[in-house]
């Protein structure tokens, strides 16, 4: 029967309306609502879920058509259930556990849905505005248009403002790459640079905001203090010093109050945030009316000079020295304040006698020559410098400092240059993150975030060009440097521009501070919160705790401490500085971010915002780099110094979140360019260090066998190089990739316990042999590669019911000699130290038999690197035959180790020519006759399996023997018994030749056979097992002449015993011996008697490190 498919038309959705949804019904559905899909029953590793992702789905929805796809459900849901979730994923408020994802009450990870709620306008562009356009445009801008000149001013301006809007073009561009939950710039800097940067820049960026708040409130008690009730000074000496604590006092107040209301509610800041803007706005627009008032009708604001000096004028209402009154003439308030005496015998101040007094308009008007005057600068001036008129020019007086302090003269109250109004404008220029850090409350970010930023951008760049344009047109040049108004009787400068009372200006900036202030107390602990719950950071842990409306208070406390240090600076023009520093360090890493997210292009990196460009960005990070130490380099370095700090800690303390950052990407692609390059030739022997692969092998619990072997690795590396910890599984991949994941995570362990940096892997094989003949091969990737490989010594072969152990590894020695590759072997490792053992005297010597690169005479060297090994000494021994000159060979070891810069005593010692002693034929006689008797006692598995059921054949009353390897022209010889049911166990080679059985995978279950015996066959198996134990007796009490022995056995078993006897005696109580490692036999008849030569050549030595080399030269005597 057909399938019937029912089509719903696509454009008719409400998919906008929050009530649908998704859920559409068919036809055979409805008919079939029996129809229950099978429950899922694939392998036992699940896909990884996404928070996207619900498996709670009707089985009745699906029925038969998709019956195909109905074992995968759980895991990959029907497009149809999901399209709606995805085209409703907007952002989850900032202060969850994590910004990506909420989980619902039946525990599955879902993303939280909110309606839309802000447009560009009210949720970008206003915020943007309200935050740029602030204090540092009504309290300092005139101030710097005065001191540094119209030219100059704009200068200023065009750096600061072309260093924001490159930031946020960067910015644009990373915030509509995909969906930027809560964080504004936290987030998108953390997920785009990886914790350890994101940590850093995100406390810079919550410093920088909480000092903001300080320099607000500090800009308010300004406003408030100077212009609108200076009667309310506690202190009322005019000393600056006595201001200042004026500041602190009333700041503080001013604080306590802010923090109270930020913590009864957000949501009043945010009812006054729209009162807030609205004077600021109306400031603004009142400078304009004045500008074109002044045209008009100048406004009538006078100051008073003498000479070309700038008098306060709030101690005296007449611009004169001497006024008539009643034809009489009289000294007026300006008389008094620079003369003492009566007019007729007074004694004044020379300049004051010198020079005659001037009126003139302070705001001369937008038609004056003011521009002129104030196009070029130059004013800049020394601390309590005199703020004087270039022209005219002044007759020389003599000057004396202390006295002109105490007369009416408008003073710098800081030394003056270009650097430092550029640290005190650039906070007036930041605020450009207000709409991405309300990025949770946008109706569509990525299109609100780049058009509303770069708006407010661009319209505040043009009323800050056009503010410095009209002030130095309209405005006197010394009444701009006048800082506090005080030649225009305390008036705020700015405010003698305005139209229709200077008031509009006074009471909209105040306000305007008082909004800002708020604004930054409200967004910095929200920023400090998101940051301690990301985990990255434990000791900020407790500040990621809220109310239970989600207020961090804990955040507000600490917030509100630090923004007290800022207020106890009490000054605008120091705390300015500190703040630019830390915004600009956040400008460079967003810069930074884009740059290498663009440069990478990584497939995740796909912005809407397409007018960016990795220049940009570079160019960004390089002016914010730039005006870091423009500003201030020592708060520059002390702000990079914090970053620093931070960054490590992160990294110190493991930064175990993964958010598929930058910096790892572009990890990987210098991983990848370093490992092309390495390819393209060999490393010089200067470059040479042992890159190593660690073999390990694995005890029943999977864990390791030999943890002093990680251990011997770490003091052998001191953590340079490449280290390869590896291990071995006998079995398949599918039964045994759950043991597998189980090593490697003990492996790990055991590394990070014994501090060895490296990487783990763990493979499973048919067989050992086969696994460590892989990893010998392969491990590694391009021209980072193992050059030597480090084994411990098969401590028990000759116990082992099996000679599997000592045959895979004398096949990996011919392995790793056949690959060039240096061998190690650590005998007696379990008896090597720890790290943490401290090896207070001693020596390690080194016996140089052969040469095979000069492996032996590095490997002292780089372990006296480790503390471990720090305080031995090395001692080069080596072997002279009768016809060699041993002192010439001293002196030339000596000359040649000068050469290499390596410090160690040198000895040369001399074996003489000698008989083989009885002692070397007895060894070799046991050694032939072991290996004999483990040749005639193997039998092949189907042997015994044979042997075993003609025994169950057999009838109860006696067993029948099957003697081994029968051959008609051995007839007389003796015959070994083969068949031994209770012991000894017979000796097996599970490695076969061609590894034909390398699929028989070993049983857990014994060889023997378990009968139920009865008195006659009891009996008759003691006497067989009597007769078998005198057969095994027999073998080894033959006495074969000396000469029937193989004499190259002889030979080299003599070479074993004379020169373990040497060593012995002169290094038996050395920390450790190095010796040369013989090779194996090039024929595997005599792997057995191999295994017995380096028995003897290491006998009575504790610590044995045989070394083996790979074939080429390590170490040089060139530079």
């Amino acid at each position: 029967m057909p399938t019937n498919f029912t089509v719903v038309p696509v454009e008719d959705t409400p998919l906008s309306d929050p009530d649908y949804d998704g859920d559409i019904l068919k036809e055979e559905d409805k008919e079939e609502p029996d129809m229950v899909a099978e429950p899922y029953s694939g392998e036992d590793t699940l896909r990884e879920t996404s928070s996207l992702i619900s498996t709670d789905h009707d089985d009745s929805i699906y029925g038969k058509n998709m019956a195909l796809y109905e074992d995968e459900m759980d895991s990959t849901p029907m497009v149809s259930s999901l399209l709606n979730k995805l085209a409703n994923y907007t952002n989850i408020t900032q202060g969850v556990i994590e910004h990506e994802e909420a989980e619902s009450e039946d525990g599955i990870q879902r993303v939280a849905v909110k309606g839309p709620q802000m447009g560009t306008f009210i949720g970008v562009f206003l915020p943007c505005m309200q935050n740029i356009l602030g204090v540092i445009l009504f309290l300092r801008l005139t101030w710097i248009v005065g001191t540094a000149g119209i030219l100059e001013a704009l200068a200023v301006i065009f750096m600061c403002c072309s260093c924001t809007m490159l930031t946020a073009i960067s910015m644009s561009a990373i915030a509509t790459n995909g969906v930027v939950p809560a964080g504004g710039s936290y987030y998108m800097i953390s997920r785009a640079l990886g914790p350890e940067f994101g940590g850093a820049v995100g406390l810079c960026f919550y410093l920088g905001t909480t000092f903001a708040g300080s320099m607000y409130i500090l800009g308010t008690m300004e406003i408030f203090l100077t212009y609108i009730m200076p009667t309310a000074n506690v202190f009322k000496a005019q000393e600056s010093y006595w201001m200042q604590n004026n500041m602190r006092i009333y700041g503080t107040c001013c604080l306590a109050i802010m923090t109270l209301v930020v913590f009864v509610g957000v949501k009043y800041v945010n009812k006054l945030a729209l009162i807030f803007l609205s004077c600021v706005v109306l400031s603004i627009m009142a400078i304009y009316a004045g500008v074109i008032q002044s045209a008009i009708k100048p406004p009538n604001f006078k100051i008073c000079l003498l000479g070309n000096r700038l008098l306060k004028n709030y101690d005296f209402d007449k611009c004169l020295k001497t006024e008539v009154i009643d034809n009489v003439t009289r000294p007026t308030e300006l008389w008094n304040l620079f003369c003492k005496g009566d007019l007729g015998n007074a004694t004044c101040d020379e300049y004051f006698t010198l020079h005659n007094l001037t009126e003139i308009q302070a705001v001369p008007g937008l038609l004056s020559t003011a521009i002129s005057e104030n196009m070029w600068g130059g004013h800049y001036g020394q601390y309590m410098a005199i703020v004087e008129k270039k022209e005219p020019k002044s007759e020389s007086a003599s000057d004396n400092m202390d006295k002109n302090i105490s007369m009416p003269y408008v003073f710098n109250d800081i030394a003056t240059f270009f650097t430092l109004l550029v640290g005190i404008y650039f906070p007036s220029v930041t605020g450009i993150m207000a709409g991405s850090n309300r990025s949770g409350d946008l109706r569509d970010p990525q299109r609100s975030i780049p058009t509303g930023t770069i708006l407010a951008i661009a319209t505040t760049s043009l009323i800050y060009v056009s503010c410095v344009v009209l002030f130095g047109a309209c405005i006197e040049g010394v009444v701009l440097r006048d800082k506090y108004g005080d030649s225009v009787k305390n008036t705020l400068v700015v405010s003698t521009l305005a139209w229709p009372s200077s008031w509009v200006i006074v009471i909209g900036s105040f306000f305007s501070c008082c909004g800002a202030g708020l604004q930054s107390l409200t967004g910095a602990p929200r920023i400090l919160q998101a940051i301690a719950r990301d985990g990255i950071m434990p000791f900020l842990k407790v500040f990621g705790h809220s109310k239970a409306n989600g207020e961090p208070t804990w955040a507000l406390l600490l917030t509100a401490a630090i923004c007290e240090i800022g207020i106890l600076i009490a000054s605008l023009d120091d705390v300015a500085p500190i703040l630019s520093m830390f915004f600009l360090m956040c400008y460079l890493f967003v810069n930074l971010a884009c740059a290498v997210q663009t440069l990478l292009r990584t497939p995740n990196w796909r912005p809407r915002f397409k007018f960016y460009h990795w220049s940009l960005s570079f160019l960004g990070m390089s002016l914010s780099l730039s005006l870091m130490f423009v500003s201030s380099w020592f708060y520059a370095l002390f702000v990079i110094l914090i970053a620093g700090c931070i960054y490590k800690y992160i990294e110190y303390r493991g930064a175990e979140k993964e958010w598929g950052d930058g910096i790892r990407g572009l990890s990987l692609n210098a991983a990848r360019y370093a490992l092309i390059k390495l390819e393209e030739a060999p490393p010089h022997t200067k470059n040479w260090r042992p890159q190593l692969l660690v073999l390990l092998k694995l005890d029943s619990d999977l864990g390791v066998k030999h943890p002093r072997l990680l251990s011997f690795t770490s003091q052998l590396k001191a953590g340079k190089g490449l280290t390869i910890v590896c291990s071995v599984l006998e079995g398949t991949y599918m039964a045994r990739g759950a043991d597998a994941k189980l090593s490697e995570q003990n492996i790990k362990a055991a590394m990070a316990k014994d501090k060895t940096k490296g990487f783990c892997h763990v493979v499973v094989s048919s067989n050992q042999r086969d696994g460590f003949s892989h990893l010998i091969q392969s491990a590694g990737l391009g021209g980072m590669k193992h050059n030597a490989v480090l084994v411990a010594w098969p401590a028990n072969w000759k116990q082992s019911e099996s000679s599997l152990s000592w045959k895979n590894f004398i096949e990996t020695i011919r392995e790793t000699t056949a690959a060039h590759q240096a061998l190690l072997v650590a005998k007696n490792i379990d008896t090597f130290p720890t790290n943490q053992d401290r090896l207070a005297e001693g020596t390690i010597d080194v016996w140089w038999i052969v040469h095979d690169g000069g492996l032996l005479m590095l490997l002292p060297f780089l372990l006296r690197q480790h503390k471990v090994w720090r305080k031995c000494k090395m001692r080069i021994f080596t072997v002279a035959q009768m016809d060699d000159n041993s002192i010439q060979m001293k002196k030339d070891l000596q000359t040649f180790l000068y050469h290499l810069r390596l410090e160690a005593k040198v000895e040369v010692v001399e074996m003489h020519a000698g008989d083989i002693s009885a002692f070397t034929y007895e060894k070799t006689l046991v050694m032939e006759q072991r290996s004999q008797m483990l040749k005639q006692m193997q039998l092949s598995k189907t042997e015994r399996e044979r042997e075993i059921q003609s025994i169950s054949d057999e009838s109860r009353n006696s067993i029948r023997r099957k003697p081994c390897g029968q051959k008609t022209s051995h007839k007389n010889k003796s015959q070994v018994p083969t068949v031994i049911l209770d012991e000894p166990q017979l000796i097996h080679d599970r490695n076969t030749k061609s590894h034909a059985v390398q699929n028989d995978k070993p049983t857990p279950t014994s060889d023997r056979v378990h009968m139920t015996w009865t008195k006659e066959k009891l009996i008759s198996e003691r006497n067989r097992l009597r007769e078998a134990n005198m057969t095994v007796r027999d073998i080894f009490n033959m006495k074969p002449e000396w000469e029937n022995l193989d004499q190259t056995n002889v030979r080299r078993m003599h070479t074993a015993v004379k020169l373990n006897e040497v060593v012995v005696n002169k290094s038996q109580g050395a920390q450790l011996v190095l010796l040369n490692m013989p090779g194996p036999p090039k024929n595997q008849g005599g792997d057995e008697n191999y295994m017995e030569f380096l028995e003897v050549l290491t006998d009575g030595l504790e610590r044995v490190l045989l070394v083996r080399g790979g074939g080429r030269e390590v170490i040089t005597i060139y530079s």
